[in-house]
């Protein structure tokens, strides 16, 4: 991260979303659902809708300054740049979902709405984002405005586990890292089962445990407890699990994959200490204690508001356990199902 980075995380991070005197308290609050800080799976799931919330109105700004309008991974081929594997990616669910002009399109837990902009470019469709927070909303409404998608493209706010639609609505649905956030993924895929119209299909990419994970070994419960921390998650599902809820949700499993399989570089190269290169030099660990040290001062200084140093940590708690867990091959960032909704229910 550059010194410019470094100063836009401490002074802008929290953007609209959050008074400078709430910051460290929203932290402090945020901090506690998790098991790091005192807190449990329980805990987090019985209050998903406020925990999902605090940690986007924390980490938005930062994301899109820091990654793009796209908050998600994508399988990497070499010479790729980060913005153009997420595109590619992107284009690939519009393919797998035979999207064309005229359809309606859900897209469920759509953050700002990056993936929501390039889908509807790219197919003609029209596109609805359903995301819980308002300020996201907010935020998205200026892109599609910016981008001339108005008339394509809105935005709903609402909670994926109650989705404020008729049965049978829409013509193609898809979900990029969005259900992790679920504290109930059944309930969740049958939400979206629900609102789908019969034949049409639904694209899901998650982050999940591998077969590889062990729930008996300590450093792997750590890396899981990471990512829940860092991305702010009640829980990481197995891909195994994703598949069951998906078949038991009603949906015929069409395609499941963990895409990072064949991707010809690691997706983590953008969050990884040890490759450097100019492009990456943020993400170094030079970088990270530069970044460390600039936060920490203007936060003494107070020209940063007090949190953010903490704040930082959380998001460094999550590369690490993200770029850990790949490593260890007990986690992936893109595992891809597509699933049908039968035309009859006999289908199934």
């Amino acid at each position: 991260m550059s010194e410019s980075g470094a100063l836009h995380l401490s002074t802008g991070l929290h953007g609209k979303t959050i008074d400078k005197d709430q910051l460290d308290s929203t932290v402090e609050q945020y901090a506690k659902y998790h098991d790091l800080h005192g807190g449990d799976e329980e805990f987090r799931k019985s209050n998903y809708s406020d925990l999902v919330k605090k940690y986007y109105d924390l980490v938005t700004t930062f994301t899109e300054y820091h990654w793009g309008q796209s908050f998600h991974f994508a399988p990497r081929w070499h010479g790729e740049t980060l913005r153009e594997s997420i595109k590619r990616f992107e284009h690939f669910i519009t393919l797998q979902l035979g999207l064309k002009k005229g359809m309606k399109v859900l897209d469920v837990g759509c953050g700002i709405g990056g993936p929501l902009r390039e889908i509807a470019r790219f197919s003609s469709t029209e596109i609805t984002g359903l995301n819980n927070n308002a300020n996201q909303i907010s935020r998205g409404k200026e892109l599609i405005s910016l981008a001339g998608l108005s008339e394509q493209c809105n935005f709903i706010e609402g909670d994926f586990m109650n989705m404020p639609f008729p049965d049978n609505t829409f013509d193609a649905a898809y979900a990029i890292e969005a259900t992790i956030h679920a504290p109930d993924v059944l309930g969740a895929y049958r939400e979206i089962y629900r609102v789908l119209k019969p034949g049409q299909y639904f694209a899901l990419d998650e982050l999940c445990l591998t077969d590889k994970f062990d729930p008996n070994n300590t450093k792997h419960k750590n890396i899981k407890a990471e990512i829940e921390l860092g991305c702010g998650l009640p829980d990481v599902r197995s891909t195994r699990e994703c598949i069951q809820a998906m078949k038991d949700a009603g949906f015929e499993v069409i395609f499941a994959k963990d895409l990072a399989e064949d991707s010809d570089c690691p997706w983590y190269h953008e969050i990884d200490p040890g490759h450097f290169s100019l492009k990456s030099i943020s993400t170094s660990r030079v970088g990270h204690l530069l970044t460390r040290a600039i936060v920490g001062t203007l936060e003494f200084l107070r020209i940063a508001p007090k949190g953010c140093n903490r704040l930082f940590s959380i998001l460094q708690t999550a590369s690490h356990g993200l770029l850990t867990g790949s490593r260890e091959q007990i986690f992936t960032v893109t595992f891809f199902v597509l699933g049908r909704k039968p035309l009859k229910e006999s289908e199934i």
